[in-house]
């Protein structure tokens, strides 16, 4: 099954955010790990992002983690990404790193916490502004430990009051992405733990509040794919956190643990229209390398999503419809592995060509010489890693 110019074309329009941090030392809660030539400020990390865009074509913008990433002129900082061939993407707030959180942000008791956390959005929002940014990511580590530890009732109140707050902060064209997650840091409780809940404070806020789903943060054996087809049918699946796991937020490279579930998902976004610009939605990476350079990890990444969408593009669709109102259970399931089996690296490279790209960008960045380069140059200062 060879890719036809349609499949091409559209695989040109796929872009996808690399996130700022995951080229910072990371580590786990056991153990941060320090890697030669890390990154030691904002600008650096660009730097990195910009020879995955520059090797893959894939990779145009770059995610910020405030305060992680906060500089005192945004300005230099965007001349300095489109120097580059990048720009500045999502803006990721950090309400979860502060002692006044320990027991949570927007719905802590205290309303001088909440507050706290509302003032940083709203500073998040005006870095938005100053750099043209549409999206406000904002995951919330809030939740409860034990029975009884809060009024869970109430503690959904504060957060629709503070969400509210900030969805009413953002200019006309600005988006707040509400983020969910499963279980971890709080493990009786999270109080945005899934996709439901997430929407049902999107819906209330009005329609600039959309869903982000993270890939890793879902309980073992979701269908992760039905959850992209309901989100996008209402609309409200605003962006994709991409990664990979093998028991729960592993953060690892995407496709890794699964590499067909990946492609399911990337169907459903094909199926429901996600491609389309009208659709507004962006795709995204979160990943924390642990222990593989930090740069070939978001290379292998991204290529690994562009992979898995050109499979997802060859389902024959008519014949798939038809064998489906036909009841041709096994017909039908044929449609799906035929295009999941087919090997598009080779197409893939010459569409790499075609482009002015590198056939294979792991190997360029290898005989690049560009490793070797930062890891003599940045010698010295506090490195920027995961936190920082």
């Amino acid at each position: 099954m060879a890719i036809d110019q349609a499949t091409l074309d559209t695989l040109a329009t796929l872009a996808i955010e690399v996130p700022s941090w995951a080229y910072g030392n990371s580590g786990t809660r056991f153990k941060v790990f320090t890697l030669p030539g890390g990154p030691r400020d904002p600008f650096e990390k660009i730097d990195d992002a910009a020879q995955v865009n520059a090797l893959t074509g894939l990779a145009p913008a770059v995610s910020l983690h405030i305060p992680w990433d906060k500089v005192d002129d945004w300005d230099a900082l965007g001349a300095h990404a489109k120097d580059r061939g990048v720009r500045i993407g999502t803006i990721n707030s950090n309400v979860f790193q502060d002692d006044d959180y320990r027991l949570g942000s927007l719905c802590n008791p205290d309303p001088r916490v909440r507050r706290k956390a509302i003032d940083h959005h709203l500073e998040c929002i005006e870095i938005m502004h100053a750099t043209g940014v549409q999206d406000l990511k904002i995951w919330l580590a809030d939740g409860t430990n034990y029975p009884g530890q809060d009024d869970l009732r109430a503690r959904q109140d504060r957060l629709a009051e503070g969400l509210r707050a900030i969805y009413d902060a953002l200019g006309e064209k600005q988006r707040l992405v509400l983020e969910y997650k499963f279980f971890e840091p709080a493990f009786y409780h999270m109080d945005v733990p899934d996709w439901g809940t997430s929407l049902t404070h999107c819906l209330a806020l009005g329609e600039k509040a959309s869903v982000c789903l993270d890939t890793g943060h879902h309980a073992p054996g979701t269908n992760i794919e039905f959850i992209v087809t309901q989100l996008l049918r209402h609309g409200r699946l605003g962006s994709f956190d991409f990664n990979s796991r093998f028991y729960a937020d592993d953060d690892l490279i995407v496709g890794a643990a699964d590499p067909f579930q990946l492609f399911r998902i990337l169907y459903e976004v094909v199926r429901g229209g996600g491609l389309d610009p009208e659709s507004g939605l962006v795709f995204m990476l979160d990943q924390c390398h642990n222990i593989e350079p930090k740069i070939p990890g978001q290379i292998r990444s991204v290529l690994n999503v562009q992979e898995m969408l050109a499979r997802a593009l060859l389902i024959d669709r008519a014949a798939l419809s038809a064998a489906q109102q036909a009841g041709d259970v096994l017909g039908a399931n044929q449609v799906y592995m035929d295009a999941f089996y087919t090997d598009v690296r080779a197409d893939l490279k010459q569409w790499r060509e075609s482009r002015g790209l590198p056939a294979d960008p792991m190997a360029a960045y290898a005989a690049s010489g560009y490793a070797q380069q930062i890891e003599a140059d940045r010698v010295g200062g506090a490195q920027a890693s995961w936190g920082a």
